[in-house]
């Protein structure tokens, strides 16, 4: 007999309703649960942020015996802290003290690159790099320069080391230590010289153009170095003319061809991979722009010096703001944390500003065999894995650096041993003196005494003191080479030594120009009349954004205004278009896509704004110009701007791809604006009319460590639209693969001599290096859309 239905429907209630109970218990403890999670998530925030964060306020107590009287640290709206010290000692050992607890993790990975002790936290991806950062000897070379430096540079140094390790003992603790698991070793004096041997690595020497040269000359005979490095244009601008260099015997040039067997390039390419790793490598959009400029030409009658220093643009920045002031110091401006001075800026009386020389202070020997070799063991430590025991042999000329792991080969392949000869890792450097005696520097008297000390990086220091003098110096060791010129590796046979250094009195230099005006963008320094060897035609940037900051100022030849400079400061008018603009119309489009880019090119004034649809358009086919190189010379090289114009006017060499049936520059045009398209197709649909520059040009400044580690990298990473590209003056040149800018105006500083309250100074980030702190990137807006 069937059940009542009435029990069974009484039945399916009931359960329902235990049902309906159990859910909602289980509501309420998934609620608890959520609940819990967010006080737990809350409750980690806010001990990571008070564990990581500085104290800023307050008084600490400075170990018995460090300081010499009351030292107060004030700082402002963004973070920049306004040191007041009664001697100079205390005002950098609260630099110090400041720099840690802004940037601590900053300055150990920095000194770990200069030691090769990446592999030590990072494990072994690293391994590469320590491998290439021992070989080199950087911190050898630190070791060595530590004792040459004066008693006074010695007394700020270790001031300066106090202060750090002051704050080390605060107790915080940067979330890059936290997520790697470990604790930072103690600051050592050393370690303040170690991280300017990494940036004179950066900023000098000529060590990659020599083996892409070598490369160059092997692939394409005699003439393909001027190929791939074109010469100069005589009309260019120099940054002094031949009246302020004098008169003089041009230096001798020429170089005996050299030839290296492939092994031995893949073995020097080892180097440059390390190196690129790192974020330290030659790129177009690295250099510089600085200028002064004379009262004659300025509103108020007093000089405005301005600086833009273009490096890797990296998460924390580079540059750390300050505000330094002891007894007879009295600094302003920008400074790198782990140096224990303000490297560009101003004091009370004398502003100063600096860009990249980059002469040639590199060789590379090839050794010949049986030459006198010495060895010693570098052992690596390896996070979870044995140590590493690297060999490292030295010629009389300096490292071995051919002898890197290549993949399948043993090290009898890697053919002659190729040595390198180099300024900065040479013993005596004392150019720590030089950037101190700038800090203290009251007249041009002192700031020339100063500069004698400078060995390396050599930079284009401009000038300007408030009794209304300008001024010009390219201090450094640069060598002097008889009969050769240093463009290409050499044979260690001893007939290809360096002769001494060409005398600082003679280095060029200027101090009040007749016409009041001094511009530097990393341009030819001298015409050709100047009586040393600087350099080659690779050593030097394009001339156009020189051409196009003189072109500027230049059009108001008097009445400049801190208003006026800013303009420059932020020009994105692309002199590369307007001399390239006659070959790419000459363009007959393969389709129906790259005729209408095409089109679109036309009539436009060449402004590189983050609203443009012609700037993409352009500089994603400048890339792929730009890459008409790599079937000779391989996937790594890419040609300048004004090597590209004069393959596409003489019809050159580098147009021709047989892979590709590419038989001349007509076909190299057309195949290069259909790949720019195809590309951007790709990347932002087939509506033109929303290829908006800044939608794919964005800053990237990533972290050295964790920049493409997928959970961290949104966290410490920063990006924003930009404008500007390839050679602007405010330089943002597209990255090759990824389209964004990684390199540009690190900071920039305006000084108005008449006014030096009035001056301006910004960088691309912000004061603080922990990605939770509120002045991690607030500068960032100011730096893109320019300083109010």
């Amino acid at each position: 007999m069937p059940l009542p239905l009435h029990w069974t429907q009484s039945k399916k209630l009931d359960r329902g309703g235990r049902d309906l109970k159990v859910l909602r218990l289980m509501a309420r403890g998934l609620l608890w649960v959520f609940l819990l999670l967010a006080v737990a998530l809350a409750g980690g925030f806010l001990w990571i942020r008070s564990t990581s964060l500085p104290r800023i306020s307050g008084q600490v107590a400075a170990p018995s015996g460090t300081l010499a009287g009351p030292v107060s640290i004030i700082r402002d709206g963004y973070g920049v802290p306004h040191i007041r010290a009664q001697t100079d000692e205390d005002a950098v050992y609260a630099l110090g003290f400041v720099h840690w607890q802004d940037r601590a993790w900053q300055m150990d990975f920095q000194r770990r690159v200069a030691q090769g002790r990446l592999s030590e936290v990072l494990g072994e991806a690293a391994l590469p790099q320590d491998k290439f950062l021992r070989t080199w000897g950087f911190e050898r070379a630190a070791e060595s320069a530590l004792p040459a430096l004066s008693p006074q540079a010695r007394k700020l140094v270790s001031a300066y080391t106090a202060g750090v390790n002051a704050a080390m003992q605060e107790g915080k603790t940067a979330l890059e230590f936290r997520i790697l698991g470990y604790t930072p070793e103690a600051w050592r004096d050393v370690d303040s010289i170690s991280w300017s041997k990494l940036m004179a690595f950066d900023l000098g020497g000529n060590y990659e153009e020599e083996v892409m040269g070598a490369r160059a000359v092997g692939k394409l005979g005699a003439g393909g170095l001027a190929q791939i490095y074109p010469p100069y244009p005589s009309s260019a601008p120099t940054i002094l003319s031949a009246d302020e260099v004098g008169k003089g015997a041009p230096a001798a040039q020429g170089t005996p061809t050299t030839h290296l067997p492939e092994s031995t390039f893949e073995a020097l390419q080892a180097n440059l991979d390390a190196a690129r790793s790192l974020g330290m490598q030659p790129v177009a959009g690295k250099g510089s722009n600085d200028w002064v400029i004379g009262g004659s030409r300025t509103a108020s009658g007093k000089p405005i010096l301005a600086d833009d220093p273009h490096l890797a643009l990296t998460s924390p920045m580079l540059w750390y703001l300050a505000d330094v002031q002891g007894d007879k110091l009295k600094a302003i401006g920008a400074s790198i944390p782990g140096l224990p001075a303000i490297v560009i800026g101003r004091n009370e009386r004398v502003a100063w500003g600096v860009t990249n020389v980059n002469p040639d202070v590199q060789d590379l020997y090839i050794e010949p065999d049986g030459a006198k070799l010495t060895s010693r063991t570098e052992v690596i430590k390896v996070k979870g894995q044995p140590d590493v025991n690297l060999t490292v042999q030295e010629s009389a000329h300096g490292p071995i650096i051919s002898a890197h792991d290549i993949p399948n080969s043993g090290a009898e392949n890697l053919g002659p041993k190729v040595a390198l000869k180099w300024t900065a890792l040479q013993a005596g450097d004392t150019t720590m003196d030089a950037f101190l005696g700038l800090n203290y520097a009251q007249n041009w008297s002192d700031f020339y005494t100063a500069l004698q000390k400078y060995v390396a990086p050599s930079q284009n220091f401009v000038y300007a003191d408030t009794d209304g003098n300008t001024g010009y110096y390219a201090p450094g060791k640069v060598p002097i080479r008889t009969g050769w010129d240093g463009s290409l590796p050499v044979a260690g046979d001893g007939k290809h030594e360096w002769k001494g250094f060409i005398p600082f009195a003679d280095l060029p230099h200027t101090y009040n120009p007749a016409d009041g005006l001094v511009v530097t963008a990393n341009n030819k320094v001298v015409p050709d009349s100047y009586g040393y060897n600087l350099g080659n035609n690779r050593n030097w940037a394009e001339p156009y954004r020189a051409e196009r900051i003189t072109q500027l100022l230049t059009a108001k030849p008097a009445g400049l205004t801190l208003e006026d400079i800013k303009r420059v400061q932020l020009d994105t008018h692309s002199l590369v278009w307007d001399d390239l603009k006659p070959y790419l119309f000459a363009t007959k489009p393969q389709n129906e896509a790259s005729t209408k880019a095409l089109e679109l090119l036309r009539g436009w004034d060449g402004n590189e704004t983050v609203d443009s649809v012609q700037a993409t358009i352009f500089e994603m086919w400048l890339l792929k110009l730009q890459e008409m190189s790599r079937d000779e010379l391989g996937n790594d090289h890419v040609l300048l701007s004004l090597a590209v114009k004069n393959q596409l006017a003489g019809d050159g060499k580098l147009c021709r791809n047989t892979q590709l049936n590419i038989p001349n520059c007509a076909a190299e045009l057309n195949a290069a604006l259909g790949a720019a398209v195809s590309d951007l197709i790709t990347r932002l649909g087939s509506d033109m009319n929303g290829w908006q520059y800044g939608k794919l040009h964005e800053v990237a400044s990533n972290h050295r460590a964790f920049g493409k580690v997928a959970p961290l990298a949104p966290i410490f990473n920063h990006s924003a639209p930009t404008a500007g590209g390839t050679n602007t003056v405010n330089v943002a040149r597209p990255d090759h693969d990824t389209f964004k800018q990684t390199h540009g105006p690190s900071y920039r500083q305006i000084i108005d001599l008449s006014d030096m309250n009035s001056s301006v100074y910004v960088g691309s980030l912000g004061q603080s290096g922990n990605p939770i702190a509120p002045h991690a990137a607030d500068q960032q807006p100011m730096w893109i859309a320019g300083p109010l």
